[in-house]
């Protein structure tokens, strides 16, 4: 069983709701485990800065998927949360996005996926949120409490846990 690092992204619908369903979706169809989940957080656009702020999370699993396999799955649950990845606008609006972080600690660079994720080290919108479920978790030698030290986190804010009653 591999211990990964799943984050989760959203600005359009109720993302708070596409997440939890989302989670609930990735635990079934890749046979994980989940171990730890963190706070939701409102977060500026990246990239094309005129839309929605966005919500963002992170999730800790195990799972005996390989990389590639869950990579298809997260991909599979995108799309059944309305993402089309064929039309949509680089860094724009989407209902949920699912980035895999870190696959225990393996190293991989192919045309469909790169680990640990290329860019986590520039985005302080995965790993606040990373920072509060392992923070001591070295992803290429570096701790995740480390790396977020580095970057502004500056229009980031942690929201408040849902009641039990806003989910049903």
């Amino acid at each position: 069983m591999a211990d990964v690092l799943i984050a989760l992204g959203g600005n359009v619908g109720d993302v708070r709701a596409t997440f939890r369903n989302a989670i609930a979706n990735i635990c079934g169809m890749a046979q994980a485990a989940l171990l730890a989940r963190s706070s939701d957080y409102a977060t500026p656009p990246w990239g094309e800065q005129n839309q929605a702020r966005f919500i963002n999370a992170c999730i800790e699993i195990e799972t005996g998927l390989d990389p590639h396999a869950l990579l298809f799955t997260l991909h599979k649950i995108e799309k059944k949360f309305g993402r089309d990845r064929a039309k949509e606008q680089c860094w724009g609006p989407r209902p949920l996005d699912l980035d895999l972080i870190a696959y225990d600690d393996v190293a991989l660079d192919t045309p469909e996926l790169t680990l640990p994720h290329p860019r986590l080290f520039e985005r302080a919108f995965v790993l606040a949120p990373l920072a509060e479920i392992v923070p001591d978790r070295l992803i290429a030698g570096r701790s995740v409490k480390a790396a977020l030290a580095q970057l502004s986190a500056e229009g980031i804010e942690r929201l408040p846990d849902l009641a039990a009653r806003d989910l049903d």
